[in-house]
């Protein structure tokens, strides 16, 4: 590292592109305890400066992500956040000056740094490792415990079992002042005053007593104690932004503004011993000193060479997000990182069409297989464009040297997207303004509009569409009753357009439409006889298929005994009417067209039948030529498989497990060849043998990664405002807020910043989901987990075993082990006092481990094999374990007289488990507690208001003897809803509904209000999204849920000490609530 940075610093002397900069986005500045310097991160990378501005000096210089620099004590060292091992951010320490930094944390978990001990000892953190197996605490890796770590290195200790952020301990060392976690919004959302908006509290490490001290509505964050002990400061958004406030523990309500901040954040608060305030605002630090009136800006200047080239070369062999054959099933075209390649459908031949930073979406081929349509956004909105092989002597794109690109339609402002070639390649469909259907005449040049936009629900413009083959007909996917989102299917005229003909007109959502058999049939898929899903989505699908006239659907309905004589005649006729005409054969096949279609739409829904023999989770669907063969994907299983039903026989078999995620099923135009077109891999199959063979492909490019975030942040800036649930947008002068944020483009060079950034930005909305993130990599090799609870003696070797979980690695009829027993080794290794253990389970999930075991009990010593288990593993029996132990308590606290039922989240799967229960095991107790505390949404607020609301209105009696009530499917006693602050998205709703329809109380603490629907945008970089809150939920008194706060009927806070020892005084409410209505 030395080494490096020395070349480093000589390769800049000697380069003569040096340029000095005023950088902006600098984060997470942390002023020394001195006062005579700060460090703080930029582009990825720890910096200090003087506190007084300056050159600012370069501390690491790598291609890993290092954040978050906080001093020790003694200003000797300073730890820091980096991803430089394994791609899991962990804790490091190094001089302060630079230099090599050890590694303090090996455990694949997220940590977050916050601050040394006093004694300068230890670094603290926190981190979702384990609870304690006495505690109460929901189990999730979002409610995290507080650690230390030694400065040396080693065991991680644990501090507090609760979450506790942004720490500063009391210059005692015995105290120290935390911000609470009540909940899981986006941390840079601003502007909102709700239960989840985070308040300042003090801990005594000694007596374990914790003192609230910043109760305010909005949010209070970031506290840092002054060097007498008693004066703190945090920021506040009490002033209409976040600004440097202080207050007293002595007189917590005397709250003193410092800062007078008017438009943006202040961020990241730390304090000097001298006083000397250092914190961030608008991409900047500041110091405020003491007896100083007014902040002032560090004038900061750092000097470097280019960080990276300017274009990137980035080579794909899957992830296509959009890709179509050619007619003559020689090509597919595809769409990856944004641009448009054509590769070869045998050969690795790959060409790169689209040449933009910007996104490029919704291939399709022309009739002569040498043009392409797609969408970009390259003019800063969707509009289509088409390629063509510019050169007569070149016969496909992979080999092409010369491509003509050019926007399809000329002089026309309008945005345009999803565009097809009409079968005869001489027109062009397209969606116009995200609502319209639309055809443009390639050699008119004129445009026709073919639907106008009365049905089009969604505001991100995609109509799920295509053509008739003889080019007469749209079949459309829509929404023809205002009953989004359960989509219908119609069929429109290409010539004149107007009313749409619905196909279906269920209730039922009906999707995926496509014509097949020459036209004279449409195949879609339907949920109305698969197995429905409680939240709305997702339920079991089967293919359907729907014949426009008479001829089609009664030669389908033949017997195979009748299609076979009836095809047999039909050849004859054939090979009669060709010797007649012989001369002209070859002519005619060359100007062949499409038959018209007859379209019988008289008693049309009453010829549509359904074809696959069983409901599934199906993907794409075709036909084959002569109609006698279905193939289909289907995901019985983890993934989607390629299945295969006659027609004529009624048998169906596997064909093919793809082992490549969804993808769409398609055919050449001979259908002689289907092609399987995903984002993970592509395939084709020719029909008459049925085997599968890859199409391989290698999609290169030159990207300049700056420009390309330069788009992607164009591209949040519009779809939000074209798509955001309220069109005034909460308020926001959303230009001028993007606008200011466009600032901080040329200062960022990682994903992470970007995410950040665009967090920042879109959290200025103060609405709930939304924010960006950033998917990074992560370890490669996780931490295992053996599925137990264990604690330590630092004095003593190994780990003992405190419980066993439930369906973990050790609860099987072999093992031995049991509560009380001690881990001494893992493969081989022994555990020492203080030493890290997690490098022993590093990357051993599913593999044979060795573990040796001593029980002090007996004084045996033995090993037993495990295979260790991820987190989410290990999460899901945690949760388990919790769901047994509070319906337990309830039991017992209850006497037995009431149920108790978890809702996990607003699923389909929650909703199975709380019916099974509730009409199970408790239905003959007197009332049951519907708990959906930590419930992250979904949709099922209907489902839970019907099944809680039931009424008894009968009895079913044999013979005078009672065996069943009516309603049967409903619980017709009383309930009570237990709720917190972390309740988010249905989970505000379905309270809300609960509560409206006067079912029961609610107990608990307030809901922020967060009832919207989002659209979770991927972005151009796959690594990378953001959120759209789209749908409103308005009520009757045209107010809105979003932002509208929940107020339980019992309020009742959860008490951080007693859960932490296993009582849950949340629980304890409801039950003293329900039992006084029994």
């Amino acid at each position: 590292m030395i080494m490096k940075r020395l070349l480093a610093g000589l390769f800049c002397l000697l380069t003569l592109s040096l340029s000095a900069q005023n950088p902006l986005w600098m984060r997470y500045p942390s002023v020394s305890p001195d006062g005579s310097q700060v460090a703080f991160a930029y582009k990825g990378d720890i910096y200090k400066v003087s506190i007084n501005g300056g050159q600012a000096a370069r501390l690491t210089a790598n291609d890993a992500f290092d954040s978050s620099p906080v001093w020790s004590p003694d200003g000797e060292k300073i730890a820091f956040v980096s991803d430089r091992e394994n791609g899991a951010k962990d804790i490091f320490v190094m001089s302060s000056d630079g230099g090599p930094a050890q590694r303090l944390t090996t455990n694949s978990a997220s940590e977050n740094l916050f601050t040394f001990t006093p004694d300068g000892k230890y670094v603290v953190f926190s981190a979702h490792y384990q609870d304690p197996a006495k505690s109460a605490m929901f189990p999730t890796a979002r409610l995290t415990e507080l650690y230390k770590v030694s400065v040396g290195g080693g065991r991680p200790e644990m501090i507090v079992a609760f979450p506790a952020d942004k720490i500063s301990f009391h210059p005692s060392g015995k105290k120290f002042l935390y911000q609470d976690i009540k909940g899981f919004e986006n941390t840079w959302r601003k502007h909102h005053t709700s239960a989840v908006t985070r308040d300042i509290l003090q801990y005594d490490i000694s007596s374990g007593s914790i003192q609230k001290l910043i109760d305010w509505q909005g949010e209070d964050t970031d506290p840092v104690y002054g060097s007498d002990g008693n004066t703190f400061y945090f920021l506040s958004e009490r002033s209409g932004t976040f600004n440097v406030f202080s207050s007293s523990v002595s007189t917590p309500s005397a709250v003193k503004q410092l800062t007078h901040f008017n438009h943006h954040p202040v961020r990241f608060l730390s304090v000097s011993d001298n006083g000397t305030l250092c914190f961030g605002y608008d991409g900047e630090i500041y110091r405020l000193t003491p007896g100083s009136a007014s902040p002032q800006k560090l004038q900061i200047t750092i000097t470097s060479d280019a960080d990276e080239p300017p274009l990137k070369k980035l080579s794909f062999t899957s992830g296509a997000t959009s890709a179509a054959n050619s007619p003559d099933g020689k090509q597919i075209a595809f769409t990856v990182r944004g641009d448009v390649f054509v590769t070869s459908a045998d050969y690795a031949t790959t060409k790169q069409v689209s040449r933009s930073v910007a996104e490029e979406a919704d291939v399709d081929f022309g009739a002569d297989n040498r043009s392409l349509v797609y969408s970009s956004y390259r003019d800063g909105r969707w509009n289509v464009y088409i390629a063509r092989i510019a050169r007569k002597e070149e016969p496909n794109f992979p080999n092409a040297t010369l491509i003509d690109e050019q926007p399809l339609i000329k002089n026309d402002d309008s945005e345009k997207q999803h565009p097809k070639f009409s079968p005869d390649g001489k027109e062009v469909a397209f969606v116009q303004d995200r609502k319209k259907l639309m055809v443009y005449n390639l050699e008119s040049k004129k445009i026709r509009q073919i639907t106008d936009g009365t049905y089009q629900q969604g505001t991100d413009g995609s109509i799920d569409y295509e053509w008739s083959p003889d080019g007469k007909w749209f079949v459309m996917e829509y929404v023809s009753n205002n009953h989004s989102p359960y989509t219908n299917i119609g069929i429109v005229s290409a010539q004149s357009g107007g009313d749409i003909f619905d196909l279906t007109h269920s209730g039922y959502t009906n999707r995926n439409p496509r014509w097949v058999m020459d036209g004279n049939a449409i195949l879609f898929n339907s949920e109305q006889y698969g197995m429905r899903n409680h939240a709305s989505w997702g339920s079991m699908e089967d293919v359907m298929i729907a014949f426009v006239n008479r001829e089609a659907y009664n030669k389908f309905k033949m017997s195979k005994e009748e299609y076979e004589l009836f095809t047999d005649a039909e050849k004859e006729a054939k090979k009669a009417s060709e010797k007649e005409d012989e001369k002209d054969t070859d002519s005619k096949k060359a100007n062949e067209k499409p038959k018209d279609i007859v379209m019988e739409f008289e008693n049309m829904d009453q010829r549509i039948e359904r074809l696959t023999p069983n409901s599934s989770r199906l993907g794409s669907a075709l036909i084959n030529k002569d109609a006698t063969k279905l193939y289909y994907l289907s995901a019985f299983e983890d993934d989607y498989d390629l299945w295969v039903h006659d027609l004529r026989e009624k048998t169906t078999k596997l064909l093919s497990k793809l082992k490549g995620g969804n993808a769409l099923l398609s055919t050449d135009k001979d259908q002689k060849t289907l092609f399987i077109l995903g984002s993970k891999k592509m395939q084709k199959m020719d029909f008459s043998g049925e085997k599968l063979t890859p199409i391989d492909y290698k999609a290169e490019m030159k990207l300049d990664l700056d420009k390309e975030r330069e788009f992607m942040f164009n591209y949040v800036q519009r779809e939000e405002k074209e798509r955001f649930y309220h069109v005034d947008m909460h308020g926001v002068d959303w230009d001028n807020l993007t606008a200011h944020y466009r600032k901080f483009l040329p200062h960022i060079n990682n994903n992470y910043d970007f995410s950040e950034m665009l967090s920042e930005l879109l959290g200025e909305l103060n609405v709930s989901h939304t924010g960006s993130g950033y998917r990074a990599p992560g370890s490669e090799d996780k931490t295992a987990n053996l599925g137990l609870f264990v604690s330590s003696d630092n004095n003593l070797k190994g780990l003992k075993i405190d419980e066993i979980l439930i369906n973990g690695p050790f609860d099987t009829f072999l093992s031995k082990a049991k509560p009380g027993d001690i881990i001494e080794k893992i493969d081989g290794q022994e555990i020492l006092p203080q030493q890290d253990y997690y490098p022993m389970l590093e990357g051993k999930t599913g593999k044979n481990t060795l573990i040796s075991l001593y029980s002090p009990a007996t004084g045996e010593r033995w090993d037993e094999v495990v295979k260790p288990i991820s987190s989410a593993v290990q999460d899901n029996l945690l949760y388990e374990r919790w769901v047994k132990q509070r319906a337990d308590e309830v039991d017992r606290l209850s006497n037995g007289r009431l149920g108790y039922v978890h809702v996990a989240s607003m699923d389909d799967a929650s909703f199975r488990k709380i019916y099974a229960d509730a009409l199970g095991k408790y239905y003959q107790k007197e009332g049951i507690v519907i708990d959906i505390r930590y419930n992250g949404g979904g949709r099922l607020h209907e489902d839970l208001e019907v099944f809680f609301s039931g009424k008894k209105y009968l009895d079913q009696v044999i013979r005078d003897k009672q065996y069943c009530e009516m309603p049967s499917r409903r619980w017709n006693k009383p309930s009570v809803m237990l709720i917190t602050e972390a309740d988010y998205s249905n989970a505000h709703g379905t309270p809300w509904v609960y509560k409206h329809q006067n079912i029961g109380k609610l107990v608990g603490m307030p809901v922020p209000g967060t009832m919207t629907s989002v659209n979770w945008v991927t972005l151009q970089d796959p690594t990378l999204y953001f959120g759209i809150p789209v749908v409103g939920y308005r009520t009757a008194q045209g107010t809105y849920l979003e932002n509208s706060q929940l107020e339980p009927d019992v309020k009742a806070p959860l008490d951080l000490n007693k859960v932490v020892g296993g009582q849950d005084t949340q629980l304890e409410a409801a039950v003293r609530e329900l039992l006084k209505e029994l």
